[in-house]
């Protein structure tokens, strides 16, 4: 596979990109929660929450998103504008992230909606870094401004220490693309598809180096910049579609660059 031209290899990588595209990708990817409502403040909440809780075992996953579901009464929105304490959710664990995370998270929300005009309104353009990079730190400093607990921190990725901030950049995907294909939502429009970053993974980022497309070792923010200026290569408006090729080669074919 790697010996594939540039021109091959953007084939390849279109044809399966428009393969796992589509509804049924939704069957066991924790997307499917943001389905379940019509209303944009809805599909935001629980998608933030849920993306926020997505490693580990996809079935933990989606077991856990059901359980956040309940705890909100169907409701993220109403639920959050109305959040204030502890007392309103039960016991909650999903591996380092428990209810003490659950509450800060629940209480930084409820001042997000009710200060800061919602979510989409904290990814604005930082003033001095540029693109996603930067409304991810304009996010990171307004979600933490609500009191916490330092352990809670890590539960928000920070760019500016190179993680590759898989979840939220998974998260912005999920809100930016286009849903014309039944997968993603499209509901926020302040961001351009041509800004977004791949949400760096395991199974992406093994079939990235695979495909030469990657030489870094490390999973990091760096090695997430290299990967995009390649993708931006192959499709300069719409790079981040090219996650459902390298994901769903992963997950789904496994054994293909062993044949």
């Amino acid at each position: 596979m790697s010996s594939m031209n540039l021109r091959e290899l953007k084939e390849f990588l279109d044809f399966k990109a428009d393969h796992y595209e589509n509804i049924h990708f939704l069957e066991n990817d924790p997307i499917q929660f943001t389905h379940r409502f019509s209303k944009k403040e809805d599909q935001e909440i629980i998608g933030f929450l849920i993306a926020m809780i997505a490693w580990g075992n996809r079935k933990s996953i989606i077991s856990n998103g059901e359980k956040l579901i309940e705890i909100m009464h169907d409701s993220p929105h109403e639920f959050v504008l109305n959040y204030q304490s502890s007392n309103q959710i039960p016991h909650f664990v999903h591996r380092t992230f428990n209810e003490t995370d659950l509450d800060f998270f629940l209480r930084a929300l409820h001042h997000i909606y009710t200060i800061k005009s919602g979510l989409e309104n904290c990814f604005h353009q930082h003033a001095d870094i540029p693109g996603i990079k930067g409304r991810i730190v304009s996010f990171r400093e307004q979600f933490l401004a609500t009191n916490h607990e330092r352990r809670s921190e890590k539960h928000i990725s920070n760019p500016l220490q190179n993680s590759a901030c898989k979840r939220l950049n998974m998260f912005l995907r999920w809100m930016v693309r286009p849903s014309n294909k039944g997968v993603d939502l499209g509901i926020w429009k302040s961001i351009s598809t041509s800004e977004l970053l791949l949400p760096l993974d395991v199974h992406t980022s093994r079939n990235a180096r695979i495909l030469g497309l990657l030489e870094r070792k490390q999973d990091d923010w760096k090695a997430l910049e290299e990967l995009m200026i390649q993708l931006r290569k192959f499709d300069s408006n719409d790079p981040v579609k090219y996650d459902f090729a390298l994901f769903g080669i992963g997950v789904n074919e496994k054994d293909l660059f062993n044949k």
